[in-house]
């Protein structure tokens, strides 16, 4: 009999179970913070703050709070209470729902307008089993990605392995593996900081990279992550930055599929605020809202 694999909220820590119905988070407040890029505040003060957009931030609220620092002062949050915060925080007037990955018995529910969904965790298990049985939350997740009905963002992980490798302890994340080629899916890795092309940032020790595939490489973006800044750090807390990106592009852009705000996302990455760009290592590059939002419409 197979067991059941495990899902892993895929932080490095430094340093109540939901309802049936995912709920909304508390309004985040509207101060960009020393780990955000600059690039936030340009887009806040054109008006693109996530308004009209919701995040389901699917995630573990109940096991194991830890210390961390995105507003100035030292907290004590469980993952998911720091994620869907991030998220927010990146996109203040976005509707934040909080969703345990404990109640995975329904599908996730999509709401009007563009869905981000944010993806800190990783479902692993032994190699070579060609697939896993999924519960209704995360077949759903996968259907959404692959049909272009939202915006889905998959932290990379943090084993240091490409993505869809064997990892230290001899196990797969095949949740990674089965959004690989989904149509509005976004693979972020982590840098050890904000790049700029006088400064440039290398991918985060930890991080997982894209590999030799290119259809990963396709798919895969980077952003800082400044454990000294956040006193936390893994690709849990990449996802929700370009989480919130989606979103705010999503306040411009009001029309735009999922897969056009994922293109865009991807195809506007910058490469040269990144030491020894590498496709392989940094997929498409280190995302860029400046650039993103660049346009007045998206083809």
């Amino acid at each position: 009999m197979q067991m059941k694999p495990a899902k892993t909220a895929l932080a490095v820590a430094c340093g109540l179970v939901l309802a049936a119905l995912a709920l909304p988070a508390p309004a985040a407040a509207q101060s960009r913070e020393a780990w955000m890029s600059a690039d936030v505040s340009l887009a806040w003060a054109r008006g693109f703050k996530g308004q009209g957009v919701s995040i389901s931030v699917v995630d573990d609220y109940t096991y194991d709070p830890f210390s961390g620092n995105l507003t100035g002062r030292t907290e004590r949050k469980t993952h998911g209470q720091w994620t869907s915060q991030q998220a927010g925080l990146i996109a203040p007037r976005a509707t934040v729902y909080r969703r345990s990955y404990y109640n995975e018995a329904s599908a996730l529910p999509l709401r009007a307008g563009l869905d981000v969904i944010n993806l800190s965790y990783g479902i692993s298990a032994a190699p070579g089993l060609g697939g896993l049985d999924y519960e209704p939350l995360e077949d759903s997740i996968i259907n959404y990605a692959q049909t272009s009905q939202a915006v889905v963002v998959k932290a990379a992980g943090n084993e240091s392995v490409r993505i869809g490798g064997v990892d230290a302890y001899g196990e797969v994340d095949y949740f990674n593996v089965d959004l690989i080629g989904a149509e509005s899916a976004i693979f972020v890795g982590a840098l050890n900081r904000n790049g700029t092309t006088s400064s440039k940032a290398s991918l985060a020790s930890y991080s997982n990279r894209p590999g030799t595939n290119t259809t990963v490489q396709g798919q895969f973006l980077v952003v800082g992550v400044n454990e000294s800044q956040m006193k936390m750090a893994g690709t849990s807390f990449a996802a929700p930055i370009v989480s919130g990106y989606a979103a705010i592009l999503g306040s411009k852009f009001k029309t735009a599929t999922p897969d056009q705000i994922v293109d865009q996302l991807l195809s506007t990455a910058r490469k040269d605020t990144i030491a020894n760009y590498r496709a392989s290592v940094h997929g498409q590059g280190e995302a860029s809202l400046r650039r993103a939002l660049a346009p007045s419409s998206l083809n």
